[in-house]
């Protein structure tokens, strides 16, 4: 992931991959070790881009939006409920019945989460946050999502300053996993 844009941008192009990425696995039902590399690209996007919303969009949600507060809270929740379902998928071979199981589950939080974004979080944010900083925070997404982590991490802090002083090293450290294992290679 990586694309241009404001943030609302940028993260929505993010929910178009993660989509296909469930329609890739839905299809490949006969396929384990490719459905096992999709679950794989899926957690990483997943991940990375939770992390920069972590980051970026939930502090300016806090800032700008009234109720903000609230309304981070609820999307970290939901946050929450994706690793923790990404780590079980992480641990589950695609051709165990619970992977199925687990697909879904984590289709229907995700759908969910996207839901709730685009068709409130964001137009708050976009009525109340200057348009330069909406700029500003695309980039800053899209930076964070290249030293985010590729693997959950239910235990790390989901908020700031200690998610943005701890997700690099942990990014760093899934990313040489990653290249060790050939972790998220399709092709």
């Amino acid at each position: 992931m990586g694309h241009e844009g404001n943030v609302i941008q940028e993260l929505i192009v993010d929910h178009r991959e993660v989509e296909g990425l469930f329609e890739q696995i839905e299809r490949h039902t006969a396929d384990a070790a490719t459905r096992r590399g999709l679950a794989d690209q899926l957690t990483m996007e997943l991940v990375r881009h939770s992390v920069a919303e972590e980051q970026h969009l939930y502090p300016a949600v806090r800032r700008y939006v009234d109720d903000g507060d609230d309304l981070a809270d609820k999307e970290l929740a939901d946050h929450r409920e994706v690793e923790r379902l990404l780590k079980e998928l992480e641990g589950c071979q695609a051709d165990d019945a619970r992977f199925d199981l687990l697909i879904a589950q984590l289709k229907s939080s995700v759908t969910e989460h996207v839901r709730d974004e685009e068709d409130r979080l964001f137009r708050l944010l976009a009525d109340a946050c200057p348009a330069g900083t909406l700029d500003e925070l695309g980039d800053k997404v899209r930076a964070a999502k290249k030293t985010a982590p590729t693997r959950p991490h239910p235990a790390a802090p989901d908020t700031p300053p200690l998610n943005k002083l701890l997700a690099p090293g942990a990014g760093l450290v899934d990313r040489f996993r990653d290249m060790l294992t050939g972790r998220g290679k399709q092709g």
